[in-house]
């Protein structure tokens, strides 16, 4: 325990050192993650506020918005912040914090979309059986397996990271802190320890990824028994949550199922997942979503209309 406090902060090289970059990259992810913030509440707010949008499907986006919205601000406003500055660096216990918060949200967010994977299957494939099968308190429970799924995700990363000794060298060459380049930085073995970690991360995101796949393809093959307009509607929900998996199980797999091991291309991974990701979310799923859409100019005409009541009061004739 002695050894692990003698690092109690490390040093993040960032995505660049150029000065001209860095301010760039700051305007550029300023606004990305304006977008995820804006796009991934205005999501919440919808569902929440509109009856129409009371079915399962719903249910499940407002926690993945949920999701995306607290991941994403657990790394970007760090990471711009950092942009700011020549040197950056992180306390032990900020980077010990980001990586429970990181693996936590994006091990909840692997089972959340299985469930919505299935939560399609069932409304395509047994449209009859739906809401008997999908109904709120089996829409809850599957909600809690995916809590609890990414708090035992995060028990096996975490408790790994959390007891490695760092005497050492202390300098990141990411702009967070992640399981890989802690443990390369760690002054111990730990070739057994990154096996565990590929195998709880890595393996875990491989065949998540295979199964979700090989699902939609299960769902789309289903489709030549609807009409065509239910066709065009289940294709376009499958689409959207089919980018959805890749964008999110690509770079993770790519990060993590491997051997302990860091590479130049993980950073660019890295934002792919952490910002990219949580930004693309809310507009894969409203972009195509005639439901969503309409629901979203009704919010805004209310939000309108209680605007300009209070700015234009009704005169009182006596």
């Amino acid at each position: 325990m002695g050894s692990k406090n003698n690092v109690t902060e490390f040093v993040l090289l960032g995505l660049t050192q150029s000065p001209e970059g860095r301010k760039v990259l700051f305007v550029a992810f300023s606004l990305i993650y304006i977008v995820t913030i804006v796009g991934n509440l205005l999501i919440m707010v919808t569902i929440m506020s509109s009856p129409s949008l009371g079915s399962p499907m719903y249910f499940f986006l407002a926690y993945l918005s949920l999701i995306d919205t607290v991941y994403s601000t657990a790394i970007a406003p760090k990471m711009m912040v950092d942009l700011l500055h020549v040197k950056k660096t992180i306390s032990f216990q900020a980077c010990m914090t980001q990586v429970f918060i990181d693996h936590y949200f994006a091990g909840a967010e692997v089972i959340l979309l299985v469930v919505m994977a299935y939560d399609r299957y069932v409304a395509i494939c047994k449209p009859l059986h739906y809401l008997i099968i999908m109904n709120r308190q089996v829409c809850v429970l599957m909600l809690l397996v995916a809590w609890t799924g990414g708090f035992l995700h995060l028990l096996v990363q975490f408790l790994v990271i959390y007891q490695l000794p760092f005497c050492g060298p202390n300098v990141i060459d990411n702009f967070l802190c992640d399981v890989y380049p802690l443990l390369k930085l760690a002054c111990t073995n730990t070739y057994l320890t990154g096996l565990s970690v590929m195998a709880n991360g890595g393996a875990n995101c491989t065949v998540t990824f295979f199964i979700l796949l090989v699902s939609h393809g299960v769902i789309l093959y289903s489709l030549k028994t609807h009409g065509l307009e239910g066709k065009r509607k289940a294709f376009h929900t499958c689409v959207s949550h089919i980018t959805v998996v890749i964008l999110f199980f690509v770079p993770c797999i790519f990060l993590f199922a491997r051997p302990s091991s860091t590479f130049p291309i993980d950073k660019s991974m890295t934002v792919v997942l952490t910002c990219i990701t949580p930004m693309l979310n809310p507009l894969i799923y409203t972009l195509r979503n005639a439901e969503m859409k309409n629901a979203m100019r009704k919010l805004w005409s209310n939000c309108v209309a209680i605007v300009r009541r209070g700015l234009y009061p009704p005169c009182r004739t006596r």
